[in-house]
This record gives C-alpha cells, sequence and structure tokens, in this order.
C-alpha cells in the first residue's frame, strides 16, 4: 500500500493544485488566514457552498495538515478551524493571487 506522500503527483505544482486548487479550498484558506472560523460561519461567508462540500473540504484539508479544527468543552461544544503552521505557510501564495486579481480587474475596466 502506497502512502499519502506516494500517492501525490511527481510535479510541484501539481502537488499543490490537488491539495488546495479548488474554488471553495482557496476561499477556506483566504478566510481562515484572517482568524479561526466555526463551521456556520464558514458556511454563510461562502455563499454557495454545501454542507457537504464544506464538510469534505474541512476534513481533507484537516487530513492534509493545513488547517487545525479545535472541539472545545462547552455546552453546546465550539468547534473551531484555524490554519495551521502549513497552512500560515500559504499565505505568501493568497496574497499574490490577491494582487494579481486586483491588477487583472484594473486592466479589464
Amino acid at each position: 500500500m502506497k502512502t499519502k506522500a506516494e500517492l501525490l503527483p511527481e510535479c510541484p505544482v501539481a502537488t499543490t493544485v490537488q491539495l488546495i486548487g479548488n474554488k471553495w479550498k482557496l476561499l477556506i484558506i483566504r478566510n481562515l488566514s484572517a482568524r479561526p472560523w466555526r463551521f456556520n460561519e464558514l458556511q454563510r461567508d461562502l455563499d454557495g457552498i454545501s454542507q457537504k462540500v464544506l464538510t469534505d473540504s474541512l476534513r481533507s484539508m484537516e487530513a492534509d495538515g493545513i488547517i487545525t479544527r479545535t472541539v472545545y468543552a462547552e455546552v453546546p461544544p465550539r468547534v473551531e478551524y484555524a490554519l495551521s503552521e502549513l497552512g500560515e505557510s500559504l499565505k505568501p501564495i493568497l496574497e499574490v493571487m490577491r494582487a494579481w486579481g486586483e491588477m487583472y480587474k484594473k486592466g479589464k475596466e
């Protein structure tokens, strides 16, 4: 049986795309780069995301080590999602994407 690392593409760009390359994961990372969020907050903010897609995305990102999930021993239970140290390392990439998007939009005006 192959390890998770052995299942990743050889190309580093393809690896990155596989891990964070869908619309929802990038927007989740964008939100979590500011502060920890709760599930319902993310669902309300990410207009159009289904509960299943959000759940699957969060689980996948947690398994990949990009985010952390913290359950607080309260009644009712409170769960927060935050970027892990690995996830924090994605912030410069998102900043470059934001700057490029702004530049592109200005060129289209």
